[in-house]
């Protein structure tokens, strides 16, 4: 039987039912800025929805309520429609994607650590855990299952300890945006947790998913439904079985699950109500959906918003003109992300895996559909320990 889990409160998953049920607010909706950025298309810095349909092309989905939204193709990067797209909001834990492009790459995966108090010290009131244990020895990839399944602050606060500490992590996470081009986005914390000048976009968040996708070990990270985690005390230093807080993954919760749904993040705080990137794979094609604070005060929005976005991506993507695209010129790395002697999404000595930063599509790096490919190969085989497990019993 698992071992009750550490209760997601603030960050980590959605809503709870209480608060993903409650009305919408009778104030006025906020409302996103005159001017926005137009990094990857002039169209992208206008408010309001942006499509160009062609002849043929399905309707939108008529219902949305997100404040911001935008689909794209991942393969072409080419951005297929978009609702204030730079408009800056807080991210909640789909932030996270950007902590994983960032430190990912720098620590092995087979690598272990014991965990002390001061690991988990500085966490917010309220942060959703996967239960990491001071005092105990876990190995790298478990960690990274606590962050992508459970969205377990504590794992990435153990991650940044490893990393150099949590101020160098926000340091490198900030120059790892700026290096894929992602001039919305201001850290100031590695996990998401609402603070002041906190934000992201739904443009920059897909930049960081579309990015990490691109790197096996990433893509085998957010496909996984569900693992196993290291017990302690509590649970007789049993292993426990954790499940992906991402329900279109999981199938959970009143949400079906999305066919060839490849995962990514999903994230709720107060300040930034629900948050969901996605994406789904089907007919050679990717097509990546992100989707920040519904409006509509309807249990699982974010859920029906992004399904009925990544419906319409697949039945629209070639039959409507681009209004923007996901490939930004980025700017040079800066060397204040540098970590044990590499600058930000630099390849350790012999790996294959293609880094965050490796993500162009430069001669030579490993392409989307290889990417993809070794990321189920990674899956089928545990090479990365991410395998969907039994749950351990006794």
């Amino acid at each position: 039987m698992a071992a009750p889990l550490c209760a997601a409160v603030v960050l980590g998953g959605p809503a709870s039912a209480a608060s993903a049920a409650a009305p919408a607010s009778a104030k006025a909706a906020p409302r996103p800025p005159a001017v926005m950025s137009s990094v990857g298309g002039a169209q992208l810095a206008l408010a309001g929805v942006r499509s160009e349909p062609l002849p043929g092309s399905p309707a939108l989905p008529a219902d949305l309520s997100a404040l911001a939204w935008i689909v794209s193709d991942a393969g072409s990067g080419d951005v297929l429609a978009a609702k204030d797209a730079h408009w800056q909001l807080p991210p909640a834990s789909t932030l996270k994607t950007l902590f994983a492009d960032t430190v990912l790459p720098r620590i092995p995966a087979s690598e272990t650590h014991l965990v002390t108090a001061a690991d988990l010290a500085g966490m917010g009131q309220g942060s959703s855990e996967v239960g990491v244990v001071p005092g105990q020895t876990y190995k790298v990839s478990d960690l990274w299952l606590g962050v992508f399944l459970r969205s377990g602050n504590d794992a990435v606060h153990v991650l940044a300890a490893m990393n150099g500490g949590v101020p160098a992590t926000v340091t490198a996470m900030q120059a790892q945006a700026r290096a894929l081009g992602a001039d919305d986005t201001h850290v100031v914390t590695p996990d998401g947790y609402d603070e002041p000048g906190q934000v992201s976009s739904a443009y920059d968040l897909s930049l960081f998913a579309r990015a990490g996708l691109r790197n096996p070990q990433f893509a085998a990270y957010c496909a996984t439904a569900s693992a196993e985690f290291p017990g302690g005390p509590s649970t007789r230093n049993k292993p426990f079985e954790i499940d992906n807080t991402d329900r279109m993954l999981s199938g959970i919760d009143g949400v079906s699950r999305y066919p060839g749904l490849i995962g990514v993040k999903n994230g709720y705080t107060t300040n930034a109500g629900n948050t969901l990137v996605v994406a789904a794979r089907r007919g050679g094609r990717t097509i990546l959906v992100t989707v920040m604070n519904p409006q509509s005060g309807k249990f699982n929005a974010v859920y029906g918003e992004a399904r009925e976005l990544l419906d319409w991506g697949f039945a629209a993507d070639g039959r409507v003109r681009p209004v923007g695209s996901l490939n930004p010129a980025p700017a040079a790395p800066s060397a204040a992300g540098a970590h044990r002697g590499r600058v930000p999404g630099s390849k350790r000595p012999g790996a294959g895996a293609l880094t965050a930063s490796d993500a162009g599509n430069a001669p030579g790096t490993l392409g989307w559909t290889a990417a993809c490919g070794a990321a189920a190969l990674a899956i089928a085989t545990g090479a990365v320990l991410v395998v969907r497990r039994r749950r351990r019993t006794g």
